[in-house]
């Protein structure tokens, strides 16, 4: 889990920073945490680590190069209708829906929505932040 969700973006990003470099800066990284990574998840030590990890190198990333135009951010989803969770029993995923604010699971679509944004002009301001798409579940956390 930490090789996936931690060691990968590093290694990804460590090689794609020497080619922007190159090209003489700028661009967008945008890092998929979790919101088990801002309030922990209980029984799931390995993934909420590595989600929180995630979320402060891409902090670390945002602050070391903004002065060469890349911007690095985070998005935080919480439960999201995937294949993987329709697998989930439905007394689970009806739990699950009824926990969220919203009263919903994300979509896919709600996530590459703000992915979108972050790649987009329209975020040429927007660094080292962290946003949570997740129906409300963490509002106070």
């Amino acid at each position: 889990v930490l090789d996936v969700n931690l060691k990968g973006p590093f290694l990804v990003t460590q090689g794609m920073l020497r080619m922007l470099m190159k090209a003489d800066g700028g661009g967008r990284i945008v890092n998929i945490s979790s919101v088990s990574g801002l309030v922990g998840q209980a029984g799931q030590a390995n993934y909420s680590s590595s989600k929180s990890g995630l979320i402060g190198f891409t902090k670390v990333v945002a602050r070391e190069y903004a002065s060469k135009g890349l911007l690095c951010n985070a998005i935080c989803p919480g439960y999201v209708q995937t294949d993987l969770t329709g697998a989930l029993p439905d007394d689970v995923q009806k739990m699950l829906e009824e926990s969220i604010p919203l009263g919903r699971a994300g979509r896919v679509q709600d996530i590459s929505r703000v992915v979108r944004f972050l790649c987009s002009d329209d975020a040429s301001f927007i660094t080292g932040n962290v946003i949570r798409v997740d129906g409300g579940t963490a509002i106070g956390m």
